[in-house]
């Protein structure tokens, strides 16, 4: 006899108002004397969602208090065996858990998660996922999330537990360029100035924290992501909407490690976004699209 699937709940802690209100208020309470906070705003509609660097089970405990203040849903994946313990199942699916059978090698994941996404698209839903795939140390991403938010045509909300600032959330709405590479390249660079628990244990390193700027100097790395490649002083300032842009702002950001300056001779000198100037510039804004 063929065992049932196990099905996603439609229903879970996040819909029970009495639960609902209870953590809302034991959070709110528990974030204030301990001054944690969340990024302030959540993004609308359904996404992928990762949340690094993932170096301690109290992750999880932040993450959840960063959704139920923010009232958003979240949905995590998890094992599906985990699922079909007495008890402990029905507990794991009541929090959101969706059961993943490893033997489908994905596919069933993707196709779980978009048969859901379908009637739920317009409901703040955050499918939750960990890169690195472990609390230990790991040299590399598993990089599925990517292909689910592709095959099901949802952007990337980057969460972050950051237990240097005290800060839990999402703070960007990655849309997907067609570029993997370049894409996973931009995410982990956002990532670097994220302190983990235990950040000896994360990945990518952390580098430390992220350069204080200015309005203007913002406004300058804009351009250069919407410019997509070098752009000289002149160009920076059009597109920036400045009458000019100094010299001395623009070595500036070249000495935090935000632009990268190509001289071709003594005259021609070109700007360019580094990769670590591309992953801050993810936290800036809370999308790029």
């Amino acid at each position: 006899m063929t065992k049932k699937a196990l099905k996603i709940r439609d229903k879970t802690i996040f819909d029970g108002i009495f639960v609902k209100y209870i953590l809302k208020f034991i959070y709110s309470i528990w974030f204030k004397l301990s001054g944690w906070k969340t990024t302030g705003s959540a993004p609308d509609g359904a996404g992928i969602t990762i949340a690094a660097p993932h170096t301690s089970n109290w992750d999880i405990i932040y993450a959840l208090g960063a959704a139920i203040l923010l009232d958003v849903k979240i949905y995590f994946s998890i094992k599906d065996s985990w699922c079909k313990v007495p008890v402990i199942g029905r507990i794991m699916l009541w929090l959101g858990a969706i059961p993943i059978s490893r033997s489908s090698k994905g596919q069933g994941q993707v196709e779980l998660i978009r048969e859901f996404v379908e009637t739920h698209k317009n409901k703040r839903i955050f499918f939750l996922f960990t890169p690195e795939g472990t609390r230990g140390e790991v040299d590399r991403w598993k990089t599925g999330f990517y292909h689910i938010a592709e095959e099901c045509n949802l952007p990337i909300f980057l969460a972050k537990v950051d237990y240097r600032t005290k800060v839990s959330g999402v703070f960007h709405s990655f849309k997907l360029t067609g570029s993997k590479e370049g894409d996973i390249s931009a995410i982990q660079e956002s990532y670097k100035s994220v302190y983990g628990r235990f950040p000896e244990l994360q990945y990518p390193a952390y580098s430390g924290p992220l350069p204080e700027i200015t309005q203007p100097e913002m406004l300058v790395m804009m351009a250069m992501h919407s410019l997509k490649g070098m752009a000289t002083q002149a160009e920076i300032a059009a597109r920036a909407k400045f009458d000019e842009v100094s010299a001395e702002m623009l070595d500036f950001l070249v000495e935090k490690g935000i632009l990268e300056k190509i001289e071709e001779g003594k005259k021609a000198i070109n700007y360019k976004l580094t990769s670590a100037g591309n992953g801050f510039l993810l936290h800036l804004s809370p999308t790029l699209a």
